[in-house]
């Protein structure tokens, strides 16, 4: 992670913040810059909670009435000129009770995009029209001939704060990303800052990536982002931006995710449901600076639980969904094993900081309550620009795995035993291409370690002519009950590592 301090001649600066201004109406060229100059500018001065427009006839909507309002596609923003990409937009309403700003730059020029409830079919709902003529949209959505070349599919959609989600080829929507994570997790309570204002720049036909810049806004910083989304088989994002705070913050968040854990093969549900696992992801990645491979699964805990890996440089992190068998979702409606995993792709030099979990407890699959994001050791200062750049990769057939055997599954449970115990057991399933390559007598050793708070009482590691992989058996008692403890394990072959390292945190009773 990098700080860039960008010195402009006074005159450059005067010619940047009039051709900001002149942009809106198509009067200048348009690019990052005037964004990031914006963001200059706007963290500069007080924040304002961003005023609501929402006249009560769309204030008082429910849920279901709320959906009731649909966009007219044949009104999507190109679809009259053919292009390859199509815009559609989102009503305000429900929560989303304030109005975005959304612009399309024509030949490096900028011109808002109006609102006009005529582009909206209300539904069943009795609506004036005539209040909602100055009321602004709620966010967008992306179309793409994704899965058909004549059919856009939805491919990506910015809704809410700083949230947005996209979708590879096959995939269905899960998790959500953000543009940033402020004091996640923390007593004090989080910070969630919007994309207030965004620029859709116009397609040429054949075009195969589209960009779209965003501006942020929050009590405590603001920002400037670039995205150039690529949809395919993996469909990628690549991210630019800079920030600049108005005050300390004590968690940054950079390239944030969430996700939903509700239970899995590692922890069985507690209430009465004929799935075996429900779960958008089911575990973090993470590839060190070192080049080691670390997963570890989600749990859903009984109270807030935050850990994280400390790391210089780091290569790669993401929230996945390895487990791509129906057979262990049995969802016809949810499809989870369709849900894609997300990874992370730093761009340039990150230096030492930490990749922070955050898990929540969730009484049902209705709320995201996994977050997990890059934390930078030295954090910005107030008033400097901070500079980051990433790539996110959607991703379900291929996705990104270490070169070594991989954990596929976590179990949890004793099988048959003559003696009860208070003895906590773990099964670790390993498979990977170098483990089907052994000689039938190898001999593999499981090599685990546990935190203070828990003693490991025996490690047995067998091969599985079921999956061709090997498992690893840990037995372990834990002192206190009321604490979380941390397991480490890993395949080793005499002096070789044949696996990345299994980290399980088990969360307190």
């Amino acid at each position: 992670m990098y700080s860039i301090t960008l010195k402009r001649p006074p005159w450059r600066a005067l010619a940047s913040a009039l051709c900001l201004a002149l942009a809106a109406n198509g009067a200048c060229a348009f690019d990052f810059a005037d964004v990031a100059q914006r963001a200059k500018v706007l963290s500069q001065s007080a924040y304002e909670k961003p005023a609501t427009n929402l006249p009560k006839t769309i204030k008082n909507l429910n849920y279901d009435q709320y959906r009731d309002i649909r966009f007219d596609t044949e009104k999507s923003l190109w679809h009259s000129a053919k292009l390859p990409f199509e815009v559609a937009f989102f009503h305000q309403g429900l929560f989303y009770d304030h109005p975005v700003k959304i612009n399309e730059i024509v030949a490096n020029k900028a011109s808002q995009v109006k609102f006009d409830p005529a582009s909206f079919n209300y539904g069943k709902n009795e609506i004036d029209k005539k209040q909602l003529q100055e009321l602004g949209f709620a966010g967008f959505r992306i179309h793409y001939p994704l899965n058909a070349e004549k059919y856009k599919d939805e491919v990506m959609v910015f809704l809410g704060a700083s949230y947005f989600r996209a979708l590879g080829k096959a995939q269905l929507y899960g998790m959500s990303a953000r543009g940033l994570a402020v004091d996640t997790g923390l007593n004090t309570g989080e910070e969630f800052p919007q994309f207030s204002e965004f620029w859709l720049e116009r397609p040429q036909p054949g075009d195969k990536e589209l960009t779209i810049y965003a501006l942020l806004n929050s009590a405590r910083l603001t920002g400037a982002y670039r995205f150039v989304l690529k949809p395919g088989a993996e469909t990628a994002v690549d991210v630019k931006a800079q920030l600049y705070l108005r005050g300390p913050v004590t968690t940054l968040g950079i390239a944030p995710l969430t996700s939903m854990f509700f239970f899995g093969e590692n922890q069985r549900a507690e209430v009465d449901d004929y799935r075996p696992e429900v779960h958008d992801s089911d575990g973090l990645s993470v590839h060190t600076g070192a080049d080691e491979w670390i997963w570890r699964p989600l749990v859903n805990p009984k109270r807030l639980l935050v850990t994280s890996f400390a790391l210089d440089g780091p290569r790669g992190f993401g929230l996945m969904q390895r487990d791509r068998a129906y057979a262990n979702y049995q969802d016809l409606e949810a499809r989870y094993e369709k849900r894609p995993s997300v990874w992370i792709e730093p761009k340039g030099k990150w230096g030492k900081g930490r990749v922070e979990l955050v898990q929540l407890p969730t009484p049902d699959e209705t709320n995201d309550n996994a977050v997990a994001y890059w934390v930078p050791e030295a954090a910005p200062k107030p008033g400097q620009p901070y500079d980051f750049e990433y790539r996110m990769l959607w991703q379900k057939d291929g996705e990104t795995q270490p070169p070594l055997a991989r954990v596929t599954q976590t179990r949890r449970g004793h099988g048959y035993t003559r003696k009860v115990d208070d003895s906590v057991a773990l099964i670790v399933e390993f498979e990977g291409q170098a483990l089907k390559k052994l000689p039938a007598d190898a001999k593999l050793e499981g090599v685990v370690t546990v935190d203070a708070n828990g003693k490991l009482l025996e490690t047995n590691t067998y091969r599985n002519e079921a999956t061709g992989g090997w498992r690893m058996a840990v037995r372990m008692h834990r002192n206190d009950l009321a604490k979380a403890v941390e397991l480490r394990g890993f395949l080793r072959n005499g002096d070789d590592t044949l696996s990345e390292t299994w980290s399980y945190i088990l969360p307190p009773n």
